[in-house]
């Protein structure tokens, strides 16, 4: 595959990375918390927690860059849980440095898988059995999957604190 396509590709799956990073560090503490208890009134009681819905973004992330035949294993402190068709949710609520430094190892792993990334690799069957697409284009359903879920804490945001982060065009590295 060429460089520029590589670059293209890196570029917009960089930005969707980037928004969600952008999302994360706009949190206020007290939407970020889990804890019905901890939450100001502002925050709906139906809400699991911001920090729920930025890990679940960033474990399919890492999960779909990942080969699915050599098993699978996040970084510490986090677990496999997320894949148990039980929905079992983490044991306690990730802090943002945790998940920003998670958000850092999938932006490193993202950049790699693309820059490997072959005209043979992307037309290749994807190794997930239960997706019926190529590599190629289970990197944009990745891509779509970041950018859905980041809308989504971004709507939060404008409906809980009044503002969001910005649109970001492209990964400027």
């Amino acid at each position: 595959m060429d460089q520029p396509l590589k670059k293209m590709i890196w570029q917009q799956f960089g930005a969707a990375i980037d928004m969600l990073e952008n999302a994360m560090r706009a949190c206020p503490e007290a939407l970020w918390v889990a804890d019905p208890a901890k939450r100001p009134e502002w925050v709906d009681n139906d809400v699991v927690g911001f920090w729920y819905v930025a890990f679940h973004t960033l474990f399919f992330l890492d999960y779909y860059l990942s080969d699915p035949g050599d098993g699978f294993a996040p970084p510490a402190p986090f677990t496999r849980d997320e894949l148990d068709p039980a929905a079992l949710l983490p044991e306690r609520a990730y802090t943002k440095a945790e998940l920003l430094g998670y958000l850092d190892h999938c932006r490193r792993n993202c950049r790699a898988t693309i820059e490997a990334l072959t005209d043979e690799k992307a037309r290749q069957r994807c190794g997930f059995k239960r997706l019926e697409i190529t590599s190629g284009e289970l990197l944009l359903y990745n891509m779509r999957h970041v950018q859905h879920h980041t809308a989504q804490l971004n709507l939060l945001l404008r409906q809980k604190i009044g503002s969001a982060p910005r649109w970001v065009v492209k990964a400027l590295d």
